[in-house]
């Protein structure tokens, strides 16, 4: 199992990074966590007819500014697109005219998409899709979703945007992969108000959880204006939970 990282900056792309975006290349098919600015780039890592599963932890922009490029990819298998309970609307709105082309076909669209988009709204709970995958809603500034995806045995927690809450220590409990947003540098103002964290939350949520490897990413580029940055943060978290990584566009990890 492959894991693919196309965007780690969060809000907004820079020389640093594209936005969120993470690519899971399993047996069971491929796994994409958000379609930020990194979502264009799919269609490299996407070469076989397995079934692709999308889920977007939240609706900010940074999320799913990518969405506008699936007009791009024709994908014979199609797409099945998972959302948190009440985001079905906001997918239907962002993914037609004027934004974009429309995802079904109607006939006041003269274009629609190639690939056959497939839209499901998934209430907080487990779940079999036919993979097996857990939704817990997070503490962010309008309503994250992680997700908890089990593939070829293991457990792969994506968090999103969220701070440090109950929700997220149930996220993350035992995961094999933890990715988990590392959005502040030394803290923020308003940081309890978005729900955002440190490379030191983020490490002893994992320390607490007993997950097996820690992923950082959605680095803010203001916080993180180089990748050197991140590399500071790294050495940061490690003093709490050793096995970390900060991600970098491009970065792709085998477990």
């Amino acid at each position: 199992m492959k894991i693919a990282f196309l965007g780690t900056n969060g809000w907004y792309s820079s020389p640093t990074g594209n936005t969120p975006c993470i690519l899971v290349d399993s047996n069971e098919g491929y796994i994409i966590f958000d379609a930020g600015n990194g979502f264009y780039q799919i269609d490299e890592y996407i070469k076989e007819e397995k079934p692709i599963f999308l889920f977007i932890s939240h609706f900010h922009l940074d999320h799913v500014s990518g969405l506008h490029t699936l007009n791009k990819f024709n994908f014979p298998q199609g797409i099945d697109v998972y959302v948190g309970q009440g985001r079905k609307k906001d997918f239907e709105t962002l993914v037609n005219p004027p934004y974009t082309l429309g995802y079904k076909p109607r006939p006041d669209n003269i274009d629609n998409l190639k690939t056959e988009i497939r839209l499901h709204k998934l209430p907080d709970g487990d779940h079999s899709i036919p993979i097996p995958v857990s939704v817990i809603e997070q503490f962010h500034g309008y309503r994250d979703h992680g997700f908890r995806v089990t593939l070829e045995g293991k457990v792969i927690a994506y968090s999103g945007d969220c701070g440090v809450s109950e929700a997220s220590a149930k996220l993350a409990h035992q995961a094999d992969l933890l990715i988990h947003e590392c959005s502040y540098n030394e803290g923020a103002p308003n940081a309890d108000t978005w729900g955002h964290v440190t490379p030191e939350q983020a490490a002893q949520i994992a320390k607490n959880a007993k997950v097996a490897k820690l992923i950082l990413t959605h680095f803010a580029p203001t916080q993180y204006p180089t990748l050197e940055d991140r590399d500071k943060a790294e050495i940061r978290a490690k003093e709490i939970f050793p096995n970390t990584i900060a991600a970098k566009d491009g970065f792709i990890l085998s477990i």
